[in-house]
């Protein structure tokens, strides 16, 4: 599995490639989709990415349900993908800075590198305090 890809998407990268899986969040992302069991001509999948490939990752996310018939992807949110990730990131790291944790501690704990952090750290200081 992609894990640096949320939920459906590294399923999605898995099975054609990263780029797609990006391609998709930015055009479907936070948007509740359907994906069939096998690519149809006029769906948005198939719009996006051409018939071989949507078909290729359609076959991919089906699932045979208990009668043996084959199961289409039904009303699954798509994450926003790296956007989303970035953003949760970010909160862990201002959760670890403000929890006390040096830039090492919460460059580590969110995944986010120590220059990024010392950024936050700086942007949070040059708004100053109120009273």
């Amino acid at each position: 599995m992609s894990s640096s890809l949320p939920g459906i998407l590294a399923d999605i990268a898995d099975i054609a490639d990263a780029e797609t899986a990006l391609l998709i969040a930015q055009s479907h992302g936070g948007i509740r989709v359907s994906i069939p069991p096998r690519a149809e001509p006029d769906h948005w999948l198939t719009e996006l990415l051409g018939i071989e490939l949507a078909d290729r990752i359609c076959r991919g996310l089906a699932i045979l349900d208990a009668d043996g018939k084959l199961k289409g992807v039904q009303r699954e949110v798509i994450p926003l993908g790296p956007a989303s990730v970035l953003k949760a990131a970010r909160r862990r790291a201002a959760d670890a800075l403000s929890a006390g944790k040096s830039a090492r501690d919460a460059a580590q704990i969110s995944g986010l590198h120590e220059r990024t952090i010392f950024r936050m750290k700086a942007s949070d200081s040059d708004q100053g305090e109120l009273f």
